[in-house]
C-alpha cells in the first residue's frame, strides 16, 4: 500500500510540470501562427481574423492553488490545478490519531487508531462556488488496534461463556479492525481552491462519503484461563476457550458490519498562487 501512495503522489506531482508544459506550448504554437498569418496578413492588406484573437485571447498561466484541511480524515494539505474554467484536479493528504479506553465483558481495551491516508477529486463547478467532487481515498499505514488485557482473579466473558483470568498467567492480547485499503467517495460543497477572479484567499467547506467496504475485526488472546473444580490452563491448549474466542471475534465482525461507510466532513482555507 505504501508503494500505491508513493506512486500516487509521484502521479501527481509529476502530472503539474506536464500540463504547464503543454499549455506553453500550446501558447506558443497559437502566438506563432498569429505572426505568420498576420505577416501575410498585411502583404495582402486583409484584417486578421477573428478566431485566432478570440484563442489568444483564452490563454494563461497553469492556475494552482494550495490549502490546509481539518477533516474526519484529519489535518491534512491539499493543491489543486484547473483543468477547465469550470473543473479542477486536487489532490492531498491527511493524518489522524485517536485513542480510547474502554470495558466490555470483564475486558480491558486501550484502544488507538493511527490513520495515514492520500486522496485526489475531480471539483466540477456547478453554480458559482457549488461543487460536485467524485475521487477516491487510499489508506496507508491504517492502524485500528487495542490492546487486550483482564487483570488476574477476574472474571471475564467471551460469546456467551465466563472464565477467570489466571493469576498466574493473566489473559492478554490483541484485537484489530480492517477495512480496504483504496475507497471510492463522493462530496460536495461551496468553496473553490483555485478563485478564478478576486482575491487569492478561501474559504471551502463540503460533506460527503467514502465505501470502504465491510469491516473485519481479528482477536488474539493468550495466558491462561480458568473455572471453578476444573483449575487452570492455557488458552492455546483449551478448545473451548478457544472457540470461545472465535466466536468472539465473529461477534465483533457482526458488529462493524454495518459501518461500511465513512462519513466526510471538511473545512479548509486555500491560497491561488497564480
Amino acid at each position: 500500500m505504501r508503494k500505491n501512495s508513493l506512486i500516487l503522489v509521484f502521479w501527481s506531482v509529476s502530472l503539474l510540470p506536464v500540463l504547464s508544459f503543454a499549455q506553453s506550448a500550446g501558447s506558443v504554437a497559437v502566438t506563432a501562427a498569429k505572426a505568420s498569418y498576420s505577416g501575410s496578413g498585411e502583404a495582402s492588406g486583409s484584417p486578421q481574423p477573428l478566431a485566432v484573437q478570440s484563442s489568444s485571447a483564452e490563454q494563461g498561466p497553469v492556475r494552482i492553488g494550495v490549502g490546509i484541511t481539518m477533516s474526519s480524515l484529519g489535518v491534512g494539505a491539499e493543491s489543486a490545478m484547473a483543468i477547465t474554467r469550470r473543473s479542477n484536479v486536487r489532490g492531498g493528504f491527511n493524518l489522524f490519531d485517536y485513542s480510547r479506553h474502554l470495558s466490555r465483558d470483564g475486558i480491558n481495551y486501550a484502544g488507538s487508531l493511527s490513520l495515514r491516508s492520500v486522496e485526489a477529486h475531480y471539483d466540477y463547478y456547478v453554480l458559482g462556488g457549488f461543487h460536485v467532487s467524485p475521487g477516491i481515498i487510499a489508506y496507508d499505514g491504517i492502524k485500528a488496534t487495542a490492546n487486550v488485557s483482564v487483570p488476574g482473579g477476574q472474571w471475564f466473558t467471551l460469546d456467551e461463556a465466563s472464565y477467570v483470568s489466571d493469576p498466574a498467567d493473566p489473559v492478554t492480547g490483541t484485537a484489530k479492525v480492517t477495512v480496504n485499503k483504496v475507497a471510492p467517495s463522493i462530496m460536495v460543497g461551496f468553496g473553490n481552491l483555485l478563485r478564478r477572479r478576486g482575491r487569492r484567499f478561501s474559504i471551502n467547506f463540503e460533506v460527503g462519503a467514502a465505501y470502504h467496504g465491510t469491516p473485519q475485526a481479528t482477536l488474539n488472546l493468550v495466558g491462561g484461563v480458568c473455572l471453578p473444580g476444573v483449575g487452570c490452563t492455557p488458552i492455546a491448549s483449551a478448545p473451548q476457550a478457544l472457540a470461545d474466542v472465535a466466536a468472539q471475534q465473529a461477534k465483533f465482525s457482526h458488529d462493524a458490519s454495518s459501518y461500511k461507510i465513512y462519513p466526510l466532513i471538511s473545512l479548509g482555507i486555500g491560497y491561488r498562487v497564480r
